[in-house]
């Protein structure tokens, strides 16, 4: 039995807030979003990414103590998608890796979150969770060493690169599977947009 969240209406919003977002996050992952609905979309992200800063600067990293397992992927999720503000992604990777160093946040998302942000200032991925849509179908982003990457992926519990490529496109082909809320992988796409 988990222990509540110190701040249920803090957990609440956040919740509501990602939930909202991953239907556009779903449709901008498989490319299905024309113009106008994308703008309205990316304003949602920044208005999302607005709460989240408001957040960070009054709790910190919202962990599973403050507001649950839910409200914390929730933020989370609304981290990894505030790619048009760099400075919020960095913060939130900083706090988010000191909630995993307290034991209130999985490492996973913090790898997540780790990788996004690199790959938004154009270095490569450390931990291979990130990839792009291409004409050629899906691929990874860039990775540091790339021959010891699974070796990484181990050190944190995650699963074998391979494996990680292999889920992520079940996960795409499935029609009625909501893959940006799975949380498992998240993909960039320089088609539509970063996702």
């Amino acid at each position: 039995m988990s222990t509540p969240p110190q701040n249920p209406d803090l957990a609440r919003d956040l919740i509501r807030l990602a939930g909202q977002a991953s239907t556009h996050w779903s449709r901008r992952i498989r490319d299905t979003l024309d113009a106008r609905t994308l703008g309205q979309f990316r304003h949602a992200d920044h208005v999302n990414a607005g709460v989240l800063r408001r957040v960070l600067a009054e709790h910190d990293w919202p962990g599973h103590r403050l507001v649950g397992v839910d409200g914390c992927r929730a933020a989370w999720q609304i981290a990894l998608h505030a790619d048009h503000d760099y400075a919020l992604q960095s913060a939130a990777v900083r706090l988010l890796r000191q909630a995993v160093d307290q034991r209130d946040a999985p490492v996973w998302q913090w790898a997540h979150l780790q990788d996004r942000a690199l790959i938004a200032k154009g270095q490569p991925q450390e931990w291979g969770t990130q990839y792009q849509l291409t004409p050629a179908g899906v691929r990874p982003c860039p990775v540091r060493e790339p021959a010891t990457l699974d070796t990484r992926r181990a050190a944190l519990g995650l699963p074998r690169a391979e494996a990680a490529m292999a889920a992520l496109l079940d996960r795409l082909a499935a029609p009625r599977h909501d893959a940006a809320a799975s949380g498992e992988l998240e993909v960039p796409s320089p088609l539509a947009g970063a996702a």
